[in-house]
């Protein structure tokens, strides 16, 4: 226990101590901090985020103008946008400083027999879409209720002629159903939510094959085994790099925390606060029907992580063994890093497979299963009895890994054969010992 502590410490000081880690945190620290401030510091170099549009209304009409100016302000509560609006009125004469336009939106209303309204819009830059679908559904409503009034149709028959059809919606089965909102949780929340975790057991398993490889190719491998058992030495690389990963995912966290905490201080009086920006994220969940299967997706999503972890950890360390340089490692991790992004997109595109076997099955194998049971489960393809089936299949994958993964490891570690890497896995495997 002595020389498996040791050798953790060591391999731990070795990764926290080295100028890569310091240098990289610190970046780290400083993008997430810059991206949940960016439009802060955006603003200090002179942009701007206060999306006020100044709208000029040149009313040919003599009849539009007040109509238009409380329809937009309705329409713009009722779309939900940030964009704040100036109207004002001016003649067909304008000024230089209007016929400049700038950051102005000019809006021309006249009479037309064919179209009831003619309407046009100006402005120098490209309107953004949630500002023009708000002009548009706007101008809509204007011209409707003005064709209306010309027509002399009576308002309230015309309403209940267009009243939309009260539609019953059943579904006989709701068990396996997709809500409209899902979609945009596959699409956005929920790849943002596993990709740090992704990136993690990326960085694991390349952190595992560079410290073994270099070990071996500077022949250090040998003093090392000479003083301490292979069981000792492989363990010690699994405890110490586990521990590494989630020591960088709470940082990571912890960085986060950094950028909320300086944007509530920064940015006191500005509407579009940190939680402004995760609301949209918070309705999603709420509205999708998802939000009271996190007590048990949360738990059992942390279970797979923790059980991945040691999954692919052991895998990495295994195959490092029988490598004899970093290159031979980069060859051999390719087709676990394919592997790794099979589940990563599979769990995204979860959504797609509703109802089939086949993306079910899936879900139970090892290395993916961490990615994509979670998302069956949240999109009700799976229930909690499969995630536990998950989890156990994965438990008994690090036993024989444990087991089974020693014994190759214990052969390959002293292995210096300048065979190909493939052709040297395959020998290895094969041999006796094992």
């Amino acid at each position: 226990m002595n020389k498996l502590g040791y050798l953790t410490k060591h391999s731990l000081n070795k990764k926290i101590g080295s100028k890569w880690f310091k240098v990289t945190n610190i970046i780290l620290c400083i993008v997430l901090v810059a991206i949940m401030n960016i439009d802060t510091i955006i603003t200090f170099f002179g942009g701007d985020f206060s999306n006020t549009n100044e709208i000029v209304v040149i009313d040919n009409t003599g009849k539009l103008f007040d109509t238009f100016k409380t329809t937009l302000t309705s329409t713009e509560q009722l779309i939900d946008t940030n964009a704040e609006f100036n109207v004002s009125q001016s003649t067909k004469d304008l000024t230089e400083e209007e016929k400049d336009i700038g950051n102005n939106i000019i809006i021309e209303l006249t009479d037309s027999t064919e179209n009831i309204l003619d309407i046009k819009v100006v402005s120098k830059r490209k309107i953004s879409t949630l500002t023009y679908q708000t002009i548009y559904q706007a101008l809509t409503t204007v011209k409707y209720n003005y064709g209306i009034a010309l027509s002399n149709i009576d308002p309230t028959e015309l309403a209940f002629i267009s009243k939309p059809p009260n539609i019953e919606r059943i579904a006989l089965d709701d068990s396996k159903s997709v809500s409209d909102n899902m979609d945009t949780v596959m699409g956005t929340v929920f790849p943002t939510v596993i990709l740090p975790f992704f990136m993690l057991i990326v960085i694991l398993i390349q952190m595992i094959g560079a410290e073994i490889s270099e070990e071996k190719s500077t022949k250090s491998m040998e003093i090392i085994i000479s003083n301490v058992p292979p069981k000792v030495h492989f363990f010690s690389k699994i405890l110490a790099s586990n521990i590494f990963v989630l020591g960088q995912g709470l940082l990571l966290l912890i960085y986060s925390g950094i950028g909320i905490l300086i944007r509530s201080q920064v940015n006191t009086s500005n509407t579009n606060s940190i939680m402004e920006f995760i609301k949209p994220f918070l309705d999603t969940l709420q509205s999708s029907g998802i939000t009271n299967t996190l007590i048990y997706v949360i738990p059992l999503t942390l279970i797979l992580m923790l059980l991945s972890f040691l999954a692919y950890s052991l895998l990495a360390g295994v195959l490092a063994s029988m490598t004899t340089t970093m290159e031979d490692y980069q060859q051999i991790q390719t087709p676990i890093i394919f592997l790794l992004l099979s589940g990563y997109y599979l769990s995204i595109m979860a959504s797609v497979f509703e109802g089939s076997a086949f993306i079910r099955i899936l879900s139970y194998i090892p290395f993916i299963s961490c990615l994509l049971s979670p998302a069956l489960f949240i999109i009700g393809q799976i229930t909690i009895v499969d995630v536990i089936i998950s989890i156990v299949l994965l438990a008994l994958v690090d036993y024989f890994g444990f087991k089974y993964g020693l014994r190759i490891y214990k052969v390959g570690i002293l292995n210096y054969s300048n065979e190909k890497i493939w052709k040297r896995v395959k020998k290895i495997v094969n041999t006796k010992e094992i």
